[in-house]
């Protein structure tokens, strides 16, 4: 018998405000997936995802963003600060989660899964620094995995591939 297909759904994590989301509340939409640092020189692409975002969101696309200290302690705030940085900042409409790790020992869940199904360079399953990007399908499946240096910008048409595809 066929194992079922795993999903990004199965993953829930806690917003910057400390409420617990169900990824499953993504169902049916395109994600990417983001972690993120305020301190980082990728940070000001926290603008270009927002652009992505507004451009995309009313036909189904979402950008998530998950702050992370784990690469040079360039995201040592608070939540309340992370979510006042980029609002004040970048003007940021998008969800954002609390902090997390995603390499070592403690890494979230859903950056273990993210990390499985799209290992990235030389298949070390590692992130190498923020602003790591994840696509993800309408089905809750990872489709493709960025570099910290693409640009937001440079995505658009891959998303626009996956929300032209129909839920299945």
């Amino acid at each position: 018998m066929e194992e079922p297909r795993r999903s990004i759904y199965e993953f829930s994590a806690p917003l910057l405000d400390g409420r617990l989301l169900s990824l499953s509340e993504f169902r049916g939409r395109v994600l990417l997936i983001v972690n993120t640092a305020s301190k980082c020189g990728f940070t000001p692409q926290y603008a270009g995802l927002e652009q992505l975002y507004l451009a995309c969101k009313s036909r189904g696309f979402e950008v998530l963003g998950f702050p992370c200290n784990q690469f040079g302690a360039q995201e040592p705030e608070a939540e309340p600060e992370i979510g006042a940085f980029c609002q004040q900042n970048y003007g940021v409409s998008f969800p954002m989660f609390s902090k997390i790790e995603v390499n070592g020992p403690h890494t979230h869940p859903l950056y273990a899964f993210l990390k499985q199904q799209k290992p990235g360079i030389f298949g070390t399953g590692r992130i190498k620094w923020n602003f790591t990007k994840f696509l993800v399908d309408r089905q809750g499946g990872v489709t493709d995995r960025f570099a910290p240096t693409v640009e937001p910008k440079s995505l658009a048409s891959a998303v626009e591939d996956l929300l032209g595809s129909e839920i299945a």
